[in-house]
């Protein structure tokens, strides 16, 4: 604490931007654990709001991430990629399970106990329009970690959000300007700088270049990669690009209405997915290869809506659009569990691997029509159903055969 000559009331001491209030973790330590994290949103009703259900965004998820690594989410909309987002950075209170930050378990610490940590992970948000308040400046909105954690960096605020401006490929002049004067990637460019000002330790991307210019989406994405080599970030990227999730990640967890149905590296999850509804997703990613444009690739249509979160089915929450979903599928959710190395699934017939429930071979009937098969390319054919998609190749299986 400290005081003026005149005796007034002491105000807290302001500490450097560089002081840190954790150590620094070791690359290839483990910097976040997350543990059957769970949110239930209840769904209440009548006059004295009683709770009549719960939508379960988020059903039991457990993964690591280590220091200096990107993991990347991906899945539909709706599967609960955003509420995990909101989980691990604690802007949403967990209805059971555990998140562990550095070995500290910090799943239910108060506004008191996360303002530390809040320099340590900080978030990206979706949409730059609306993450960014119309009524202040960029040096405000910048600047705001700075006045909130009570942070002094060297030379003053100003000179500070002047510089990470110019880091995140903005002019330093910008920043009395507002966040209207502003294109979308610019206004992006804004979040990252604010998300890094602090020097966190985990950044949590939620959908980071969805709202932007494909052209736009590329620069950002590049910006996010050089400041990860520069300032050894460590990120977890939530996306429904699967290109883009591509070309960031170490690894990627694959979402399907609330749980993780496979976690595996990147190269290991195009080459060779095991659930079939990663086998599905990977199906739908364009090769923007000329060379390729009249070539004739195949795309696994899923039949059906994805299910309600508020009642879920039994068993396997794919098993109602699986092609391959037997008695057990519908009866016993899977184990996730690792069948090759770095690679996890939770499934009872996985792809490219053994059968975990090799007893069980009977379809369900919802399985025989289950998908249909659109070849894409010059004079390509009409749908066609087929009870056996074992036989489609991925993109990459695609490439690889043609080249």
């Amino acid at each position: 604490m400290t005081s003026d000559d005149k005796g007034s009331t002491p105000v807290p001491a302001q500490r450097s931007v560089g002081a840190a209030l954790t150590e620094d973790p070791a690359p290839g330590e483990v910097l976040l654990r997350v543990s059957g994290l769970q949110k239930h949103f209840p769904i209440r009703k009548g006059l004295l709001q009683r709770q009549s259900g719960a939508v379960k965004a988020v059903d039991g998820i457990d993964f690591e991430v280590r220091a200096g690594e990107t993991l990347g989410v991906v899945g539909e909309s709706g599967c609960g990629k955003s509420t995990m987002g909101r989980l691990i950075t604690r802007l949403l209170e967990p209805t059971a399970g555990t998140v562990e930050f550095q070995g500290r378990d910090i799943t239910h610490l108060g506004v008191a106990g996360m303002r530390p940590l809040r320099r340590d992970v900080q978030m990206i948000f979706q949409d730059p329009y609306s993450s960014l308040n119309p009524r202040h400046t960029i040096g405000t909105i910048v600047g705001a970690p700075f006045r909130l954690q009570r942070v002094s960096p060297e030379g003053g605020v100003k000179k500070e959000v002047q510089r990470l401006l110019e880091v995140v490929g903005l002019n330093p002049e910008h920043y009395n300007r507002y966040p209207h004067e502003f294109s979308g990637g610019q206004r992006q460019r804004i979040g990252i700088a604010r998300a890094l000002a602090l020097k966190p330790k985990l950044v949590v991307a939620d959908e980071p270049v969805s709202a932007l210019d494909v052209s736009i989406q590329a620069q950002v994405v590049n910006l996010l990669d050089d400041l990860q080599t520069e300032l050894g970030l460590t990120y977890v990227i939530i996306a429904h690009d699967l290109s883009v999730v591509r070309h960031v990640s170490d690894r990627i967890a694959v979402m399907y209405l609330g749980k993780i149905v496979e976690l595996a590296d990147r190269k290991s999850l195009y080459a060779s997915p095991m659930h079939p509804y990663t086998k599905a997703l990977m199906s739908a990613v364009p090769i923007p290869d000329p060379r390729r444009r009249t070539a004739k690739s195949e795309r696994i249509l899923l039949k059906g809506d994805v299910p309600s979160p508020i009642s879920p089915p039994s068993g396997c929450r794919f098993h109602t659009r699986c092609w391959k979903a037997t008695e057990i599928c519908a009866r016993q959710e899977p184990v996730f569990v690792e069948l090759r190395p770095g690679q996890s699934v939770a499934c009872h017939h996985p792809e490219n691997a053994a059968d975990q429930a090799p007893g069980d071979t009977v379809l369900l009937s919802a399985a025989v029509d289950a998908v249909a098969v659109v070849a894409v390319g010059k004079d390509a054919p009409a749908p066609t159903h087929v009870s056996d998609p074992s036989q489609v190749r991925t993109p990459s299986e695609a490439a690889a055969d043609d080249a």
